[in-house]
């Protein structure tokens, strides 16, 4: 199982093939993923669900190259992970793959507006033109303003609303984010939603966590996971169906695994 739009000609902008990834040994020894097989196609917006431990974090580490997986093969693009060096892979992760984590990594000896700016700087990009990206960035999560202060300065909230900004910022392919709204409030979070939306209208693709069925409703499709494997996957017409299906008689909707 794949599940990727057959209606684009595009690259996919990820593709998984076969993908286990092993952690530990001996008694320790946990198949945190197995056999997944995953595309995502340009301007696809892609929810990761299932219950704690299924792999949610794990996937989304090989997906953008942070682990490499025990066998199988991952391509961002037209690179395969795999075949690219320590320095090729980092330069592949800054440039092309965009991560909003669940611990967000925000460094505390820069503010904001440098946090968010950092991945464009480290590119080459000029330091004014870097800034600028990031105080638009800024403005774009409800932040103008607050580009000079430090994350010790911010609220838990505005945090994770920088390190989506950095997560955005830039031309990245394809987009990461574990939980990107978890420490938001509804109204804050929409907001989010809609800028994934709106990146992935401009044709990246995106791939989130969430325990949150109001925000996995925003996706193209919902991605199960249960211990390590994709257990099933809806699209949004099966869910438009399924809301039928319980307003009047229609044919049921089935999961595909």
């Amino acid at each position: 199982m794949t599940g990727s739009p057959t209606a684009s000609a595009s690259p996919a902008a990820l593709s998984m093939r076969n993908v286990s990834l092993t952690l530990g040994s001996g008694p320790n020894r946990t198949d945190a993923l197995i056999d997944v097989n995953l595309d995502l196609a340009p301007g696809e917006l892609v929810a990761v669900t299932g219950r704690s431990g299924s792999g949610k974090s794990s996937l989304l580490n090989v997906a953008g190259g942070l682990i490499r997986p025990s066998s199988g093969s991952v391509t961002v693009g037209a690179t395969d992970l795999a075949a690219l060096s320590p320095a090729e892979l980092s330069d592949a992760r800054r440039t092309s793959i965009g991560y909003v984590f669940q611990d967000l990594n925000l460094i505390a000896s820069l503010t904001a507006a440098e946090n968010i700016s950092l991945p464009l700087e480290l590119d080459g990009v000029s330091v004014s033109e870097a800034r600028a990206s990031a105080a638009t960035a800024l403005a774009a999560v409800g932040l103008d303003g607050l580009d000079k202060r430090y994350p010790d300065e911010l609220s838990g909230g505005q945090r994770q609303r920088v390190a989506i900004a950095r997560g955005l910022i830039g031309d990245r392919r394809l987009l990461l984010a574990d939980e990107p709204t978890g420490a938001l409030d509804e109204i804050t979070a929409e907001s989010v939603m809609h800028l994934l939306r709106g990146q992935c209208d401009e044709g990246a693709a995106t791939l989130f966590v969430t325990h949150d069925p109001s925000l996995a409703a925003w996706a193209d499709r919902v991605i199960r996971l249960r211990d390590g494997r994709i257990d099933a996957v809806s699209t949004r017409s099966n869910r438009i169906s399924a809301v039928d299906a319980a307003e009047g008689p229609t044919d049921p909707v089935e999961e595909t695994a």
